[in-house]
């Protein structure tokens, strides 16, 4: 293929799931100045999130399945569009109502056409023999868009207010629809019945069914719904948690940011890791950072623990990611890469949603969120476990 046009490609799909990234963790940085100036709670918040998570997490098998037989483009342009609208409109709720129905509902669909399993299956396209570290490149757009917008909104947000910092989200979603028109197809050719693995699986009856009667499908079904939990629950608390325990809503916001800077890291890391050595090892890395990292800040919940809980975990924040659609196609082949990446990133959406609605729901109920950490500590053990049953399993094929 030309290297020019498949660049092209790849910058395009950052920029994408730059604003995704970006967008979809702004209700993080405005949580506590909605809460405050609606005089709503933040398990109602929470609620709005955990809506947004659920939809978009069932929509995704069928965004998949569009992706996987036709060309990406019209559906990223439509999903762009409806994005920034609903953004846009969300800077004029007065209800919780119009806040589920515009980010919950609206703006999880047009979420959802624009995220890591779309993309993926673009990357997949694009780059098949480099997929790891074409596909953390990409998704390394959410990382810089965590920081840069996030950034952006936290200098800003004491001048515009929380209304106007989604209003200008939106006009930054609208910039990106120019570069997307002139996104191509690949010039490689498309097998849409590849079903051949590496993983020692048997998907040579192929299909959906075949994949998700198997022991490894489940065990990953697993890991990303407790990944999904965790991220969500530390994107939508992180900044109001910080807050709670003496840092400035300046500096909080700003840690926030630095969470995506450093998730850059991690991301860019793993894609290097898995072109080498396979998905496994990053995720086991993972879920022991975590045990770590929550352990720490359950027990010593300082400042100084604080930050150094956001940045250890940023490092982690987006290594599962990429690592998706790569599981599908090293265990399943790459006929049924869109829908079967849908399914796992459905689960790790709607965990997602249970782990924003927790925190919110065990903060008004107790005051603090020291209860949610322990869960988070013996969740992050469980997947390190599971995640080793899988390396268990290809050290015995291989052997």
């Amino acid at each position: 293929m030309p290297p020019g046009k498949a660049l092209f490609v790849l910058a395009v799909a950052f920029l994408l799931l730059l604003f995704n990234g970006g967008s979809r963790f702004t209700i993080g940085l405005t949580l506590k100045p909605m809460a405050n100036d609606l005089e709503w709670s933040r398990t109602t918040l929470s609620l709005t999130v955990t809506v947004f998570m659920v939809v978009s997490a069932v929509v995704l098998p069928v965004i998949g399945r569009l992706v996987d037989r036709y060309n990406p483009k019209v559906i990223l342009v439509l999903a762009l569009l409806v994005s920034s609208a609903s953004i846009a409109l969300m800077g004029l709720i007065q209800t919780p109502f119009q806040a589920i129905l515009l980010y919950g509902v609206i703006f999880a669909l047009s979420n959802a056409g624009t995220s890591v399993a779309p993309i993926g299956v673009l990357i997949s396209r694009w780059f098949p023999d480099r997929l790891g570290l074409a596909n953390s490149i990409a998704i390394s757009g959410m990382g810089v868009g965590q920081l840069v917008i996030i950034l952006l909104l936290t200098a800003q947000l004491d001048v515009i207010g929380w209304r106007g910092a989604f209003i200008l989200l939106a006009g930054l979603g609208l910039v990106l629809i120019v570069p997307l028109m002139f996104l191509g197809a690949p010039t490689t050719a498309y097998r849409p019945t590849d079903r051949s693995t590496s993983g020692g699986v048997d998907n040579s009856r192929g299909g959906v069914s075949t994949a998700v009667c198997t022991h490894v499908f489940w065990i990953l079904i697993v890991i990303y719904a407790i990944c999904g939990g965790q991220d969500f629950f530390v994107a939508t608390h992180v900044v109001a948690f910080a807050s709670d325990q003496g840092l400035t809503s300046s500096m909080a916001g700003n840690l926030f940011a630095l969470m995506g800077l450093f998730g850059l890291f991690g991301v860019l890391a793993t894609g290097f890791l898995t072109d080498r050595y396979g998905p496994v090892l990053p995720t086991l890395g993972c879920f022991a950072v975590r045990i770590v990292v929550f352990t720490l800040v359950m027990l010593m919940p300082t400042p100084t623990t604080i930050i150094l809980f956001a940045l250890c975990y940023g490092i982690t924040f987006w290594i599962t990611a990429p690592l998706t659609v790569v599981f599908v196609q090293h265990y399943f082949g790459r006929a049924d890469l869109g829908v079967l990446s849908g399914i796992i990133i459905m689960t790790h959406q709607a965990a997602g949603g249970a782990g924003a609605y927790l925190g919110g729901a065990v903060y008004d109920a107790f005051g603090d969120y020291h209860h949610v950490f322990v869960w988070m500590v013996v969740l992050s053990v469980v997947a390190f476990w599971f995640t080793w049953q899988i390396r268990r399993k290809e050290t015995i094929v291989a052997l």
